[in-house]
């Protein structure tokens, strides 16, 4: 069905609309990093994260990019791994040649994130719970450290060292990457000269958010099959608690008006009324719950929860309080909300400008129109494309 296909495309978020695609066939990397020592004082021994980069760096190596990608992202940011790929990474209609994030000029540089949702995606390549404990021989379940961002950026900042970077023009994030592409001007801040928050929760997860992620974590914890994250090897993994909680995220990542305009109350079967029978249903309840369905197959229970932790534990920099965080900050910011957004609220974006502002850092706000709610950020960023290009150019 039309609208199923639809829905499943949009709940991967792995493509943008009416994108025309990077002009080389993209190459999946691995950083290897001997050792991480996290916000908590662990130290995780042999990571690995992939990344993907587009263009070239130059001789001074300051004309690099950083993506951060969104919560159930991976580093494909643009391009595609072969030729006969469906799609092109989520923000292909901005990232290339001649497009706002110009390949000819910059040197992009995406990665995966450690926690990484789609670690059974064999594109993504991340270090987390399903990881094998190197002093253990077994998965770490729940015995991996619990991250926050600055855990995330600690090992972005180790990749682009490797790799002869000296200084970013821009570190540019969506969602759960806005946070880390924050905590790069405040962490870094000799080192970054702009950022683009796009779809941004803000200088802080406050409490709305905190409690929106628990709700997220709830159906895996219910799960009986998860077994408090010791679950690898077993034929019971928490699969129906996964998916619950996927179809969570992908409805709420929405909008009404936007549900209202593609399913209505269309039902799943034309003859069949959901007053007939518990099995009737409508044609959004299908397709949200097919996408959930389609989305556990690559991804991990646990993984997911420890990236919702991530999202609860969020302030700037890491710091007892929001004015602590931005101090250090020397770069210039932009703020991208989405119009329709009722996961993070424009006004997210619009009280950090302010706040930002407040203290003499120079901010922006631009907002993405449509209906299409959070993810209007993935699939409709192009509608910036403009501001943007103007943004780097200043």
């Amino acid at each position: 069905m039309k609208y199923l296909k639809y829905c499943l495309l949009l709940a991967c978020a792995q493509f943008s609309l009416n994108a025309i695609a990077f002009d080389e066939l993209v190459k999946k990397q691995t950083y290897e990093l001997p050792s991480l020592k996290t916000s908590s004082g662990a130290t995780i021994k042999n990571v690995k994260i992939g990344y993907e980069t587009y263009g070239q760096l130059n001789e001074k190596g300051d004309n690099a990019i950083l993506i951060c990608h969104f919560f159930s992202g991976t580093s494909h940011a643009a391009g595609k791994y072969n030729a006969t790929d469906a799609a092109p990474g989520y923000w292909d209609s901005i990232i290339g040649p001649g497009k706002p994030l110009d390949t000819n000029k910059y040197f992009i540089v995406s990665s995966d994130s450690l926690v990484n949702l789609n670690v059974k995606d064999p594109n993504v390549i991340t270090t987390g719970p399903a990881s094998i404990d190197p002093d253990t021989g077994k998965p770490y379940g729940m015995t991996f450290p619990i991250l926050d961002t600055q855990d995330l950026v600690r090992a972005q900042k180790s990749l682009s060292t490797s790799l002869g970077i000296k200084k970013f023009q821009a570190v540019a994030g969506l969602s759960m990457g806005s946070y880390q592409a924050l905590d790069w001007a405040a962490t870094y801040p000799e080192m970054v000269e702009r950022v683009i928050a796009v779809i941004p929760g803000g200088l802080e997860s406050n409490a709305f958010t905190i409690e929106i992620a628990q709700t997220w974590a709830n159906p895996i914890l219910l799960d009986a099959n998860w077994n408090k994250g010791d679950y690898y090897g077993s034929s019971n993994n928490p699969i129906k608690g996964l998916e619950q909680a996927l179809q969570l995220t992908t409805i709420n990542s929405r909008n009404p008006a936007w549900a209202e305009r593609l399913f209505g109350r269309k039902l799943t079967v034309a003859d069949k009324e959901p007053a007939q029978s518990w099995d009737n249903t409508y044609a959004v309840q299908d397709a949200i719950s097919k996408a959930g369905a389609g989305r556990a197959k690559i991804s991990d229970a646990n993984h997911f929860l420890y990236l919702t932790k991530i999202i609860q534990l969020y302030r700037i920099g890491n710091a007892k309080t929001v004015d602590e965080g931005i101090k250090p900050i020397k770069a210039k910011i932009m703020f991208v909300p989405a119009a329709s957004d009722i996961l993070f609220f424009p006004s997210y974006a619009k009280n950090a400008s302010e706040t930002l502002k407040k203290n003499g850092i120079k901010s922006e706000v631009v907002e993405i129109p449509g209906d299409g709610g959070h993810i209007d950020g993935i699939t409709d960023i192009a509608k910036v494309g403009e501001p943007l290009r103007s943004f780097l150019g200043r």
